[in-house]
């Protein structure tokens, strides 16, 4: 199990995310300098580099699934205008519309989450809990892992990309990010269904 000060330590080293840190650590036995590393060599770190760049440009992309009956639209920002008409930026927008159309996010990031939802599933996560008979300390942990868990399942960026269940929408994107040479940001989508 790696620990949560290890993976803070090396996001405050990379400026990768959260679980890029993590897993990084996870493959590199708990090596900080090895993780870091391998997180270079993936881009991840080149990728948040990024992050505070503005995205004045972009796309609207829409996916329609071929029996017409789910769609989805999907907002994603860029810097440079150029980049918005670049195939490779194409290619990522019908990614991640083909992807929220399959996978139906709620939300783009866990910071969009309302706090009353989050209190909410919070308060039913304890609620499950409160009849076993186990320490204070526990039980929050074990609701902060079911916690990650609906954000997993309701955030876009969180969740499994659908072309590799190995890889979340946010490192997907950071990978683009490395590959492109720009700040992408998903700004927000429309997810529709008939039926």
């Amino acid at each position: 199990m790696i620990d949560a000060k290890l993976v803070a330590q090396l996001r405050e080293m990379t400026g990768a995310g959260m679980m890029d840190a993590k897993k990084s650590l996870e493959g590199t036995n708990g090596d900080l300098t090895a993780a870091a590393e391998a997180l270079r060599a993936k881009g991840l770190a080149k990728a948040a580099s990024k992050s505070d760049r503005a995205t004045k440009e972009g796309r609207v992309f829409s996916y329609i699934h071929s029996n017409g009956k789910l769609g989805a639209m999907v907002e994603v920002l860029c810097e440079t205008d150029f980049v918005a008409r670049n195939e490779a930026f194409t290619e990522l927008c019908h990614d991640l519309a083909m992807h929220i159309s399959a996978a139906d996010p709620l939300y783009v990031k866990r910071e969009d989450v309302p706090a009353e939802v989050v209190a909410k599933e919070r308060e039913i996560y304890a609620a499950e809990m409160a009849e076993q008979a186990k320490p204070a300390e526990i039980v929050e942990k074990i609701v902060e892992g079911k916690l990650n868990k609906y954000f997993s399942d309701v955030c876009l960026l969180e969740q499994p990309f659908i072309k590799d269940e190995d890889t979340t929408v946010d490192e997907f994107v950071k990978a683009k990010i490395a590959t492109i040479g720009e700040n992408i940001q998903v700004s927000r989508f429309s997810r529709f269904q008939i039926g």
